[in-house]
């Protein structure tokens, strides 16, 4: 592992060995800018894994994106190198169906503190909910950023992190009613405690997730990759572009299919992704948006 060739993968040109607070906002927007959130591997019959030798090959030397677990272990990994002072968290996403958070740790994040102030750093959210900077731990404050406000809450024994968005518009009245689309404007996103956590807490749910037939992830194929102006995502056959229009308080939204001889070509033209083994899209019914 090298940080030198995360930071080519990355396109970081800035001083390796300068843990300041403009650093980290230029690697974490950079990193969002270049690694996809994906789950492809999930439909390529291939496993995930915290295993950091294993993620370093699979996102920075083939170019490949991945989940929670693997862009934010690498970001702590990269943290570590840098010299930052960082703990590792976890936390529970917010099931909007059930209007309560999910019971176990499934999303990992990183707290950093610089000059003695903390920061959430997370790089791997994806789609509309992910963040392009790190965030002040401070309860209330609205941190305005181009996908929209973000916001984190504490109520004494955990933060809650939630997003206020912009309305959106779509291009194409066909894809209007797409379940893909998430038209709450404010939106809770996940809670942690300030429990420090190893890799190992999670493998157990990360193993779940991508075995359970009942798993977004298993019913879903996913890739997100931020833009200068927003983000595309291709889930299932569909596939979307998004411009942020704060300007005009709205996101304009450009959904279309795309048929299975086209997938790989999209992949390859829209995430710079080149997957090895045969890829099989799936769109099935489950709680996940845009």
């Amino acid at each position: 592992m090298d940080l030198k060739g995360y930071f080519n993968r990355i396109g970081f040109t800035g001083q390796f060995d300068k843990p300041d607070l403009d650093t980290l906002r230029t690697i974490h927007k950079l990193h969002v800018m270049k690694i996809p959130f994906e789950n492809l591997s999930i439909h390529c019959g291939e496993k995930n894994t915290t295993d950091l030798n294993i993620i370093y090959d699979k996102l920075v030397k083939s170019n490949r994106g991945g989940w929670c677990c693997e862009n934010n272990l690498l970001f702590s990994w990269v943290l570590k190198e840098m010299g930052y002072k960082y703990t590792t968290l976890g936390s529970k996403v917010f099931n909007k169906f059930q209007n309560d958070f999910y019971p176990v740790d499934s999303h990992l994040i990183n707290l950093v503190e610089i000059d003695g102030k903390p920061y959430i750093t997370d790089v791997s959210y994806g789609v509309s909910c992910q963040l392009w900077y790190p965030l002040e731990m401070i309860s209330g404050k609205d941190q305005p950023q181009p996908p929209g406000v973000f916001r984190l809450l504490n109520d004494g024994m955990r933060w809650v992190l939630e997003k206020t968005s912009r309305k959106q518009v779509v291009k194409d009245n066909d894809y209007a009613n797409s379940s893909l689309l998430d038209h709450r404007l404010t939106k809770t996103m996940y809670c942690f405690p300030l429990t420090p956590r190893d890799k190992e807490h999670f493998v157990e749910t990360l193993d779940c997730l991508q075995t359970s037939p009942d798993s977004r992830f298993v019913l879903k194929s996913i890739c997100s990759l931020q833009t200068p102006t927003g983000f595309r995502a291709l889930i299932g056959w569909t596939y979307s572009e998004i411009t942020y229009n704060p300007e005009e308080d709205s996101d304009m939204v450009d959904m279309k299919e795309i048929p299975d001889c086209e997938i790989e070509a999209v992949l390859r033209e829209k995430f710079n992704v080149v997957l090895v083994n045969k890829f099989t899209p799936k769109n099935n019914k489950a709680n996940y948006c845009m």
